[in-house]
């Protein structure tokens, strides 16, 4: 059989898509949630934070006021609620539980009331130089050092007090800063650490104060 008077199929149509094809609204939907989420984030991401940090070293006990704080403005994303924010009210009646260093943000985590902090303030005489890097916020130790014995004997060996203290203030004679001869530190020591530095200082000789490598101001 000729299949030469076979009628040529048809071609299919193209049909112009409308607003009642599922596709098409699919399509629309998905850019719209693009445009609006890629410009939340530019958003999100040029957004600054007011949160407070240290104007000066703060010790563990010491009040807050707000005085010690300046405001800095940050970029902390999910971050900010991690720290003291400035556009709020200070909190009142908080203390720092642990050094924060001049110009550190002021973490919630860093403070307190006065009932978390078990520790003294003990006035430690010195009667001799001591190393530049004892300043507010330092962390020291404390050597006993017996006095020279009479006779010519040898005088006992330094023994260690209490380890790991924080020096809170700093008085010298002429003001400054750098400790030296005449001067005297009060430094942060545990309740439990109370009676050992105590007899320390009351025994005869000298309680000298070491630095900590690579630890405090």
């Amino acid at each position: 059989m000729s299949t030469d008077h076979l009628p040529a199929p048809a071609a299919p149509r193209l049909r112009r898509p409308t607003w009642r094809d599922p596709r098409l609204v699919v399509g629309v939907v998905i850019v719209a949630a693009s445009v609006a989420l890629g410009s939340w984030a530019v958003s999100s991401a040029g957004q600054t934070v007011a949160v407070y940090a240290a104007d000066g070293t703060l010790t563990p006990g010491e009040p807050l006021q707000a005085d010690q704080l300046r405001t800095v403005d940050v970029r902390l994303g999910s971050g900010t609620e991690l720290y003291l924010r400035a556009d709020e009210p200070l909190p009142e009646d908080l203390v720092a539980l642990r050094v924060v260093d001049e110009g550190e943000l002021v973490a919630r985590t860093a403070l307190g009331t006065g009932a978390d902090v078990d520790v003294r303030s003990v006035a430690v005489p010195v009667d001799r130089g001591v190393s530049e890097r004892i300043r507010p916020g330092a962390v020291v130790d404390l050597w006993s050092v017996p006095e020279a014995a009479a006779g010519g004997q040898e005088a006992g060996e330094p023994t260690s007090v209490v380890s790991g203290v924080v020096v809170e203030q700093v008085d010298t004679s002429d003001g400054g800063l750098v400790v030296a001869d005449g001067a005297t530190l009060h430094v942060l020591v545990p309740s439990d650490e109370l009676p050992a530095v105590l007899r320390a200082l009351a025994s005869p000789g000298s309680v000298t104060v070491v630095p900590q490598a690579g630890a405090g101001a």
